[in-house]
Parts: C-alpha cells; structure tokens; sequence
C-alpha cells in the first residue's frame, strides 16, 4: 500500500502555495522557450489558473484523500486542448507540470523540515505530488487527443464539403470557392478525379500528396488529384487500392470541369471490374475507345450483329477464324506476312481466308467506311464478350 500523507502535510502547504505559484510561473518562463512570453490575455490566464489551480487542488487531495479526484480535471483537459489548437506539441505543457512538480517538492520539504514535518510524511507528500503530476499529465493528453479528433472530424467534414462541390452538377462557383476557402486548399489548374470503394479511402488518402483530397461520398471514395502528372501516381494508387479493389482514374480537366472526370473515373472503374486483367488502376485516358463501346451496350452489340451478320451462318470455329483473320488484317492494313506472324499460320492459309472473306464480305474490304465499320464491329463484339463475362461472374454461384 502506497504512503497517504497526513492531513498535517496539507497544513504546511497552504500558507506557501501563493509564493510557490509566483515562484513557479517565473520558472516556466525561464526554462521553457513556449512560455517565455508576457502573460497576457487568454494564454497568461491559462498558465496562472492552470498552476494556481494545480496547488490548490493537490492541497485538497492531501487534507481530505477521499475527495474526488476528478473535481477540477476540465481545466487541465482544457489546457490539452488549448495547446493543440495553439499549434505547440504537448510536450511543453508536460515540461511544465515537471518544472513545477520540482519546484514544488523542494519548497514543499523546506517548509515541511521548518515545521518539524515527520519524514515519512515528507516521503508520502513527496510521492503523492509525482503521483498527482502524472494525473494531470493524462488529463491534459486526453485534451490534447480531444481537440486532435476534433480537428480531423472538422477537416474531414469541409474536405468532403469541397469534394461534393467540385463534382456536382453543375457546379456552382461560389460554392467551390468558399469550401476551398475554409479548408485552405489552393485550387490547382488542372485536376483529376479518382474512384475506388469506400474502404479504400482511408489507405489511399495515405499514399496521396498532402493537397490532394479524399472523401467518401455515397459509399464510394472520391479523390481530387491536385497534380494528375505526378511521377510515381499509379504506383501509389496501386499500392494504396487493396486486394481486389479497383480504381478508376478520370482525365485531367479543369477543374470547373470535375463532375466529367468523375463519369469518366467511374466508367474506367467498370471495366476495370469486368476485366480484372487491366489491374487495380485503369486509367480512362487509356481506355477510350473500350468506354465508348461500352457507353451503349445495345447500339454496340447491334451494329456488331448487322455489320458481321455474314459470319453468323458459319460453325463457330470457322467463325473465329475468320474473324480472327478479318482482325489481324484490318490491323495490319492488308500486309499478308504481317498477318501470318500475328495468327502464327502459313501466309497461304491467310491467302485462303482472305479469299474466303471476300466471298463474304464483297466490297467492304476494299472500301475506307466498310473496313471501318468493320474494324468497330469487331471492338463493339470484344467489348461485348467483356461485359456479358463479367455479368456471368457475377450471376456464378458461390462455390
């Protein structure tokens, strides 16, 4: 069992604690640069009621050990908190409650000696008083962690402000003005907006530069990319994404011009989601033409079954052949040998389905807009294979 000082002990404290107050705020300032300023205002009430009220406080707990120890604790829970909101670090608060902790234990034993204290007395008042400094310690870091949740709520609430505003439809310039004002941000010249699922944005914001925004917006995350031509982007986005996540990278725009790149990072995030080979970052600049296919699915897939009708009436293998050829020949612009090496087959076998797509296909081939509609059909067809296979991924039963 700890040593209880005697209620004799609280006697001998009283008549010096004005002194020892004066005497431990002239030593703060001293040893401490944060509190070597005049105390004046609200920063010079706090110091002296924080340490007035300090002494007063342990004298009470000494003379009457049952009184409750959390009469008086908002005070040093307010102090926590002022030193965060102030910007200083938590630690000049404890060097304080050290400082005074020293100053007051040797005033304290002095007195005690020149009133016949009894040692043991003076022991137990000794550890009860850096007992009593590690409490008001604790207090004051459960104010500062306070004020820090505070902060991160509040700033989390204007960042998601801001993003809701530069990506709405249509975007009202004051709004965005005055979300950028109060969370500080600087609006850059070109922006780009990122998608991925709403668990990914805690980790993703981690891996973001400092000015760039991340907010979960109706259970997605939305991130402004300040600097879309940062080196290193898709590495971090990539590391930051998470197992089997996906995220969709929108094009750089103006920022007036958000809400585009947010339909654009969506759509990317979709086919991302059908093809799982394009990895956890498809960048929609890189994807145009797919997303364009995929914008009407019944248009693409009707000009794909008009425009290749003629290969509906072959087995399927001979189909895939052929249009596999048609491909590589509408690639390769008519290069025979290019063709052979990209099907891996004799050049005589290309001249043989060549043949054979005439028969099919008559003047198309030969003309400019017949290649091309073509050349599209077969993407509008690939395209198509992509949504319908992750349509039945998704309707697969669970194993």
């Amino acid at each position: 069992m700890k040593p209880v000082p005697s209620p004799q002990a609280a006697a001998v404290l009283r008549p010096i604690l004005p002194e020892l107050a004066a005497e431990t705020i002239t030593a703060l300032r001293r040893e401490i640069p944060e509190y070597d300023r005049p105390l004046r205002g609200p920063f010079g009430d706090a110091v002296r009621q924080g340490v007035e009220q300090a002494l007063v406080r342990f004298a009470d707990l000494v003379e009457d050990p049952t009184r409750s120890r959390r009469l008086g604790r908002e005070t040093y829970v307010h102090l926590g908190r002022g030193e965060r909101a102030a910007g200083r670090s938590l630690e000049a608060l404890l060097s304080a409650y050290r400082t005074g902790a020293r100053i007051a234990w040797r005033r304290a034993v002095e007195a005690g000696v020149d009133a016949g204290l009894d040692p043991e007395d003076l022991y137990a008042l000794g550890e009860a008083m850096f007992a009593y400094i590690d409490e008001l310690s604790a207090e004051s870091a459960d104010g500062y962690a306070q004020e820090q949740s505070r902060e991160a709520g509040e700033r989390s609430r204007r960042t998601r402000a801001l993003v809701r505003a530069l990506v709405t439809q249509p975007q009202s310039a004051a709004e965005v003005a005055g979300a950028a004002a109060e969370l500080g941000w600087t609006t850059p010249a070109r922006i780009a907006i990122l998608v991925a699922p709403a668990e990914s944005a805690t980790p993703l914001g981690a891996r973001l530069l400092p000015e760039d925004l991340v907010a979960v917006l109706d259970d997605e995350a939305v991130a402004v990319i300040s600097d879309p031509a940062a080196p290193g982007l898709r590495d971090r986005l990539a590391s930051g994404a998470g197992d089997d996540a996906v995220v969709g990278l929108g094009p750089a725009v103006a920022p007036r011009d958000a809400a585009a790149s947010l339909r654009r990072a969506r759509a990317a995030r979709s086919l991302g989601e059908w093809d799982p080979d394009l990895g956890p970052v498809v960048r929609a600049d890189a994807h145009m033409t797919e997303l364009l296919l995929l914008r009407d699915a019944g248009l693409s897939r009707d000009l794909a079954a008009v425009a290749l009708a003629p290969l509906a009436e072959l087995t399927a293998s001979n189909s895939g052949k052929l249009r596999a050829t048609l491909r590589a020949w509408l690639d390769h612009q008519g290069r025979g040998e290019a063709v052979a090496r990209a099907l891996d087959v004799h050049p005589q076998t290309v001249r043989y389905r060549l043949g054979r797509l005439r028969e099919l296909f008559g003047d198309r081939l030969d003309e400019p807009h017949g290649r091309f509609v073509l050349s599209l059909a077969l993407r509008c067809e690939e395209a198509g294979r992509l949504r319908r296979g992750a349509v039945d991924r998704d309707a697969a039963p669970t194993p």
